[in-house]
């Protein structure tokens, strides 16, 4: 058998030629075609990634809840650092602790 008709008879397989169709239409035309699909998976991802970051803050958060719960001196050096609260006969200083260089 001659090499070009050989050929000619694998391409005009209609088997072939149907799957080829249906390889195009899923991949290029479909609704949801290989590149949403792709976009889709990379939105996850980034979810993902975003849920495991609020989880530990959450995490970071509950851990000093409970410790301000806890122990009443913590809760005061939390609203002292945190609030500038103060005690009736006391005053506060803030001391900027950045550099020239820092500032600029």
């Amino acid at each position: 058998m001659h090499p070009a008709k050989r050929i000619f008879r694998i391409i005009s397989n209609k088997y072939l030629i149907a799957v080829t169709v249906f390889a195009v239409l899923m991949l290029f035309v479909d609704r949801n075609d290989f590149f949403v699909q792709r976009q889709r998976k990379k939105q996850l991802d980034d979810l993902l990634a975003s849920k495991k970051f609020y989880q530990n803050e959450i995490e970071k958060t509950q851990k000093v809840l409970s410790g301000l719960n806890d122990n009443p001196t913590s809760l005061e050096k939390y609203a002292r650092e945190n609030y500038l609260m103060k005690k009736d006969n006391e005053d506060i200083f803030i001391v900027d602790s950045t550099t020239n260089d820092e500032k600029k």
